[in-house]
């Protein structure tokens, strides 16, 4: 634990769901996390999410854990919730070319795996939205789905798909009105837009009539805006922390989510820390932290990261 007169952050070494039930109640601001995936890295430590033999009890945990999230986050509180998907196979799971040397960076091994009941070799599992639908109907509202666009994603050696370059995060809250700080995560508008509503003849152009049961005119362009509200599509590289940690969450990913999110002064909670991303972030962005890790490797690297905290937000992309 770090503490000073503003800020503060905190990390439990334990199972998330132990340690979520001993928080105070309404006292988080904003959870930013990624739960390990589903069927894919075993990291070696025992009672470890992604585990579980079918989606199913996958989902069933994930929902009993974020059931403490939701009690913990004030009633204008809201979850970021990063998920990314796999393939039901039987055998060995993938977890990336090992000549690149992904597979073994942490520690982590490969999970032999079996089909599960009413899938079919090949089939995209879908965790991210049975996840989603599981918290929708356990009281969450879900917001927006985000695409995590990934310019660099990881080879995969297919021929019958796409290759996969994305992850999706969703924007759950707990009540239907929620704190969201639109303005510090408004984007710039295309250099086309700027150009186009540079035009001096703006005012007297007439507009397009091709909008359909418009009443009250043409739709015409409005000047003098600069930015737009951020969109759901966010086109993020994947990063790479100097120490082995294989699913590094990028400090652009989480950023804008804390920005949103949390107010200055305010709480943000990763209880799947990792290599501790969102209590780097949260520190950078003047907000107090409080992260989990259930695997004492990655406390030790995130008590080492936090150390180091004068580090430039962008220098660990």
């Amino acid at each position: 634990m770090k503490g000073g007169d503003i800020l503060t952050w905190q990390l439990y070494q334990g199972d998330a769901l132990k340690i979520i039930k001993d928080l105070v109640s309404e006292s988080i601001h904003c959870c930013v996390t990624s739960p390990p995936y589903w069927g894919l890295r075993d990291y070696g430590v025992e009672g470890q999410l992604g585990l579980e033999p079918t989606p199913e009890e996958y989902v069933s945990k994930v929902v009993e854990v974020f059931r403490e999230v939701k009690r913990v986050l004030r009633k204008d509180g809201t979850l970021w919730l990063n998920l990314g998907d796999s393939y039901a196979k039987e055998g060995l799971s993938g977890m990336g070319d090992p000549t690149i040397g992904e597979r073994n960076l942490g520690g982590m091994e490969p999970i032999k795996k079996k089909i599960p009941q009413g899938l079919k070799p090949k089939d995209l599992v879908g965790i991210p939205w049975r996840v989603a639908f599981a918290l929708q109907s356990d009281g969450w509202y879900l917001r927006s789905d985000i695409i995590w666009s990934k310019p660099n994603p990881m080879p995969e050696s297919v021929i019958d798909r796409p290759s996969k370059s994305h992850e999706y995060i969703f924007l759950l809250s707990k009540s239907n009105r929620y704190y969201y700080d639109y303005k510090s995560i408004k984007e710039p508008v295309t250099e086309s837009s700027i150009k186009r509503l540079a035009q001096t003849t703006l005012a007297d152009q007439r507009g397009s009539s091709r909008v359909p049961c418009k009443t009250n005119g043409n739709m015409k362009a409005v000047g003098g805006i600069e930015y737009r509200n951020k969109r759901t599509v966010w086109n993020i590289p994947t990063s790479r922390f100097s120490e082995a940690h294989f699913a590094t969450f990028p400090t652009e990913l989480v950023k804008p989510c804390i920005l949103a999110g949390c107010p200055v002064g305010g709480t943000a909670l990763d209880p799947y820390a990792g290599s501790g991303t969102t209590l780097f972030v949260a520190e950078q962005l003047e907000r107090n932290s409080v992260g989990i890790e259930l695997k004492p490797e990655y406390c030790s690297l995130i008590n080492r990261r936090m150390a180091g905290i004068e580090t430039n937000l962008f220098q660990m992309q």
